[in-house]
């Protein structure tokens, strides 16, 4: 049986893993486009240490799992180096580049919802072991799963759907520093200095965004967190 430790440590450790190939995926999408800075810094790699930012990566995910009980936790690994002058396509290059990493998030959640549903045990039990996860009580969770290889497996990649779910959204949220903002700055015209004022207080209004209009972050993730999850059961 898994106990709630055990559990934990998976939940973090899926959630660095599902950091490490976002971050890759932008280094692919760059060589791809014609820029090597990635690959010449050594960053088109799975290996955790080639990305793992002490702070953002182990400490801050590692004190809000504490801090919450084992609830909750986020974090981020190293930038992927690129050069957007690099890039083959000027104007579209850098959303590609910027888009890449949501997308393997999404087509990681897709994968795992499709080897989940091949798990055969009963709906009643995925549904249980979904609505566990989302609420983080481990203690259920390790309850409900309980000597059945199946359940365990499906816990796993529910966790899996979980994070890369929450990735992808967070990340095309259109303000810098976030994917969504390379988006942004291709579909609409912006100034320079706009987009520089943009890039310097990105973090502030990004803030204040989370903190104070939460609802529609909320409704999106829950309609992207249903659909995968209704694709495992």
């Amino acid at each position: 049986m898994l106990n709630i430790a055990v559990l934990i440590i998976f939940y973090f450790l899926i959630l660095i893993y599902s950091i490490i190939i976002h971050e890759v995926a932008h280094g692919v999408m760059a060589l791809w486009l014609g820029d090597n800075t990635a690959k010449y810094a050594g960053r088109i790699s799975l290996n955790p240490f080639k990305h793992i930012d002490p702070w953002m990566t182990i400490m801050v995910p590692f004190l809000m799992l504490l801090m919450t009980g084992g609830r909750l936790a986020f974090g981020g690994a190293k930038p992927v180096p690129y050069n957007p002058y690099n890039l083959k396509n000027q104007k579209w290059g850098p959303a590609l580049v910027g888009f890449a990493g949501p997308a393997s998030n999404i087509l990681f959640a897709l994968a795992f919802a499709i080897g989940a549903k091949l798990i055969s045990i009963p709906a009643a039990i995925k549904i249980d072991i979904i609505n566990n996860v989302r609420l983080a009580e481990w203690g259920t969770v390790a309850q409900v799963i309980s000597g059945s290889g199946g359940s365990i497996f499906f816990t796993l990649f529910i966790i899996a759907i979980f994070w890369n779910i929450l990735l992808a959204v967070f990340n095309l949220i259109p303000i810098p520093p976030l994917d969504g903002s390379k988006l942004l700055f291709a579909l609409i015209p912006i100034k320079i200095e706009t987009a520089a004022m943009l890039e310097q207080f990105g973090f502030i209004f990004l803030l204040i965004f989370i903190l104070f209009f939460p609802g529609p972050l909320s409704l999106i993730l829950n309609f992207f967190w249903m659909l995968f999850f209704g694709l495992a059961i």
